[in-house]
Formats: structure tokens, C-alpha cells, sequence
């Protein structure tokens, strides 16, 4: 069953940034691309747990600023030679608010 969440109106997610939501013990980074897109996923790093949310964005990936591992923002993989994943959260737009399904 899903649970959306409110999260925030489009525009106060800046783009080629992020934004951290805390929904109880999760911490859920929520990214706006260059294009406009806007993804959630952990705000963990799967290798050494570095906060997403701080580091850059580029086309629909995030480099962690701990080891500069690329992550997918649409599946929470790894790329390249690394590996591992974070998790992903299903998002929608309407009305111009962001909302994700927890």
C-alpha cells in the first residue's frame, strides 16, 4: 500500500543540488537535475556511508564526496567499477509538489 509523503513545492529543491529530509530514522536526499528531474534515495553512500546530499550532481548521477563513487540516482547503483546500491524511493509531481512513497 502506498504512503505518500509531502515533501516540498518543485522549486525549493535547487537545481543541480539537494535537499535532506529527515522522516524518522531515515535520512532521504532529494536531488533536482539539470533537466529538471528529481530523484530520492538514501542520503548513504553504500561504501563508506559518505552523505550524498553533498555531493555533485551530473546528469542523473551523484559523486560521494568521501571516495568520488558515482551513484545512479534513478537505481541507487554504484557505477562503474564500484559496487554496491542505496536504496530509491518512488516519487511523483503534482501540482508542483514533490512527493515520494515510503
Amino acid at each position: 500500500m502506498a504512503k505518500w509523503i509531502k515533501i516540498t513545492e518543485t522549486e525549493n529543491i535547487p537545481s543541480m543540488g539537494s535537499r535532506v529530509i529527515q522522516y524518522g530514522e531515515i535520512e532521504i536526499a532529494v536531488f533536482k537535475t539539470r533537466d529538471g528531474s528529481i530523484f530520492a534515495i538514501n542520503n548513504e553512500c553504500p561504501h563508506k556511508q559518505g552523505k550524498l546530499s553533498e555531493g555533485l550532481v551530473h546528469e542523473h548521477v551523484v559523486t560521494c564526496p568521501m571516495h568520488n563513487w558515482d551513484i545512479d540516482l534513478k537505481s541507487g547503483e554504484a557505477l562503474g567499477n564500484d559496487s554496491g546500491c542505496t536504496n530509491v524511493y518512488e516519487s511523483k509531481i503534482e501540482d508542483n509538489i514533490f512527493y515520494i512513497n515510503l
